[in-house]
C-alpha cells in the first residue's frame, strides 16, 4: 500500500465554511438589526465582509497581523464600508461570530461516508490554519473527531500553511514519513504547494470547479470527496 497516512485540510475541504459562515451572518444581521443601521442587505454585508476577511487572513498567514486584531478589524472595516464607525459594535459582532459559526455544522457531501471508508484502512489527520479553539468546536459539533489520529493547528505548530514547517510538524506528530502521506485540500497555494514543499503527495479538492485547469498539474484532482475511493 503506497499511502499510510491521509491528511485533510478542514475549512472548505471537510467543513463547508461558506455555508456555515453565511448562516451565522443571517443570525448576526437579524440580532444586531443591521438593516436599520444602514446595511442594505444581508448578501451585501456578507460580500463586503468576505472581501476584507480574505485580505486580512492573507496578512495573518504572512504573520503581519495577529489573531486578536484580525477578529475585530474585519468587522470594523465591513461596518465602516456602510458608514457605521462603531468599534464596540464591531467587537461584539466579532465575538458573536466566533461563538456561533463553529456550532453551525455543515459538512461537504460525502464527508462522513468517505471518512468511514478511509478510517479502517489509513491513519487520518487534519492540518488547519484555523484558530485552535474554533477548530476544536467545529470538529466536535460536526461529530468527526473520532476519525482522526492527530489534529495539527497552525497555532500549535507555530507556523501556518503553506510553510513546510507545519507539514513537518504534523508528520512528526503522526510518526509518518512524507512518502507515506497524502494531503487533501482546497487551496492550491496553501495546501497543495505547501504539502509539495514537504515532499507529500497531494489531492486538490475543487468542489465548485473554479480551478479545473489545475487538474493538469496537480497529483490528483477531485470535485467530490467520494472520488477519493478511486485513488485510495
Amino acid at each position: 500500500m503506497k499511502y499510510k497516512h491521509i491528511f485533510f485540510d478542514l475549512d472548505r475541504t471537510l467543513w463547508d465554511f461558506d455555508k456555515s459562515s453565511f448562516q451565522a451572518f443571517q443570525e448576526i444581521y437579524k440580532v444586531y438589526d443591521l438593516k436599520t443601521k444602514g446595511v442594505e442587505s444581508l448578501e451585501k454585508f456578507y460580500q463586503v465582509y468576505t472581501f476584507y476577511n480574505d485580505k486580512l487572513w492573507d496578512d495573518y498567514r504572512k504573520g503581519t497581523l495577529t489573531k486578536e486584531v484580525l477578529r475585530g478589524k474585519r468587522f470594523l472595516l465591513t461596518l465602516q464600508d456602510f458608514g457605521i464607525n462603531e468599534k464596540e459594535l464591531a467587537e461584539k459582532i466579532g465575538e458573536e461570530y466566533i461563538r456561533i459559526s463553529p456550532l453551525i455544522a455543515n459538512l461537504f457531501p460525502e464527508t462522513k461516508n468517505i471518512l468511514e471508508y478511509l478510517s479502517p484502512k489509513y491513519n487520518l489527520h487534519i492540518i488547519t490554519n484555523g484558530f485552535s479553539e474554533v477548530q476544536e468546536i467545529k470538529i466536535k459539533s460536526a461529530e468527526i473527531g473520532e476519525y482522526f489520529n492527530t489534529i495539527t493547528t497552525s497555532e500549535e505548530a507555530g507556523v501556518k500553511k503553506p510553510d513546510k514547517k507545519i507539514f513537518e510538524y504534523a508528520l512528526k506528530k503522526a510518526d509518518a514519513k512524507p512518502e507515506e502521506c497524502l494531503m487533501i485540500g482546497d487551496d492550491y497555494e496553501v495546501d497543495i504547494l505547501g504539502a509539495e514543499s514537504a515532499g507529500i503527495s497531494q489531492v486538490f479538492f475543487d468542489p465548485h470547479k473554479k480551478h479545473d485547469l489545475l487538474k493538469e498539474i496537480v497529483d490528483y484532482y477531485i470535485v467530490c470527496l467520494d472520488e477519493l475511493k478511486k485513488i485510495l
